[in-house]
């Protein structure tokens, strides 16, 4: 019994180690800016640091820009916001940004 509680000690702290290792949740939206701005795999705040994608932002969908909680939704992609209704960002919004961010990234 005492050899089992030790072995799975040691598989939490090694699962815990690989844990503490992992990249952080915003470093695939940072890949994803410099390779190419998506709709669907950069985070807002990675959109709005860059000057081509903030000028989609502030043509396609400029209430983004003023919206109050904006702080509370930057880590959060334009994908993900689309879920909530208050959004007001459908698919076809969605694609129409997203060719938007294509065009401004020479794409």
């Amino acid at each position: 019994m005492r050899i089992a509680a030790v072995g799975l000690a040691g598989l939490l702290i090694a699962l815990c180690g690989a844990t503490a290792h992992a990249q952080p949740a915003a470093a695939p939206a940072a890949a994803a800016a410099s390779s190419g701005a998506s709709v669907e795999t950069t985070s807002i705040a990675n959109l709005l640091a860059d000057p081509a994608s903030k000028g989609v932002i502030q043509k396609d969908m400029p209430e983004l820009i003023a919206y109050p909680g904006l702080d509370g939704i930057k880590e959060m992609t334009l994908r993900d916001i689309s879920k909530y209704p208050e959004a007001k960002l459908d698919d076809a919004r969605l694609v129409t940004i997203q060719k938007d961010l294509d065009a401004a990234h020479g794409h």
